[in-house]
């Protein structure tokens, strides 16, 4: 027994244990130590006059809280993960529940719909919407034209925070759409019609009966956008411009152009940290809750 069960659990804990603990390890170790003269790490054991001793420092984590321009990054990435979530939210419940609730034999058609945006390469979906919001885009010409018409001054779209939550939506919506859909695929009719039975109207029926048990689905997909969200850096980088950088931009400026390791991991793990409290928070609440 204890075999089989390693044998179908061995695997998975194997995969975690060497691409999730062991590289968090490893970057909280660098955040504890000195930036090399040329980049990188200094050495973790200082030899001096003293002998050998270890090479650590508080200094990252000290420089994160000396400056709250960081602590506003973070609470700015935050709102912009939560506006993502909710209008993600919201697009993909009645998208999810039209689909549950259509004929059998068109089901499997509309979910390779959802799907269909991962079969062309990430960056270029990305690069499309700079060719959507792009200030001669037919998108950009026809809004600023109906603004024009109330005396309105013309908008630019591209390069804003607007383009960064735009695309932020459209990346992150089937993974909204496919756990709310797998969830409500499984309700039983039967209990939308013994609601009715019982004069319950369809507003009634659907926040009695469908949400609640759809709540399931919801938190899955709540976690499945809000959590990626908080690290990306493409879609920021790209669309943004310098009013839509977010932390996952300023984690890879540390590693790849400042080149300080030691400060791109404790931002790393300020991050971890703080996405796992408040996904950890959420699901007590819901819990709770659900009690």
């Amino acid at each position: 027994m204890n075999r089989d069960k390693w044998l179908i659990s061995g695997p998975p804990l194997f995969y975690l244990v060497v691409f999730f603990v062991i590289p968090t390890l490893i970057m909280v170790i660098a955040s504890f130590r000195y930036a090399g003269e040329y980049g990188g790490l200094a050495p973790v054991l200082l030899h001096d006059a003293n002998g050998t001793h270890l090479n650590l420092t508080l200094e990252s984590y000290q420089e994160y809280f000396s400056d709250f321009i960081y602590t506003r990054l973070f609470i700015k990435t935050l709102v912009y993960a939560l506006i993502t979530t909710f209008f993600c939210l919201v697009f993909a419940y009645p998208l999810a529940l039209m689909i549950a609730r259509s004929e059998k034999k068109r089901r499997d058609l509309l979910v390779l719909l959802v799907i269909l945006p991962f079969w062309s390469n990430f960056l270029i979906r990305i690069y499309a919407w700079m060719i959507i919001l792009g200030p001669q885009s037919a998108f950009t010409v026809a809004l600023n034209g109906f603004l024009g018409l109330f005396g309105m001054n013309p908008v630019r779209l591209l390069f804003t925070p607007f383009a960064v939550v735009v695309c932020l939506i459209y990346v992150q919506l089937p993974f909204m759409v496919l756990p709310l859909y797998a969830n409500l695929e499984k309700h039983d009719p039967a209990l939308l019609d013994a609601a009715q039975d019982l004069g319950a109207n369809g507003w009634q029926r659907f926040w009695r009966v469908t949400f609640p048990l759809s709540l399931p689905g919801i938190y899955a997909g709540v976690a499945l956008v809000f959590v990626p969200v908080l690290g990306i850096f493409a879609v920021p980088d790209i669309l943004g411009g310098t009013k839509g950088i977010m932390i996952g931009n300023l984690i890879k400026q540390e590693f790849l152009e400042a080149r300080d390791w030691p400060f791109g991991s404790a931002l790393s793990i300020i991050l971890t940290l703080g996405a796992m409290a408040i996904v950890g928070g959420a699901a007590l609440f819901a819990r709770r809750r659900d009690v």
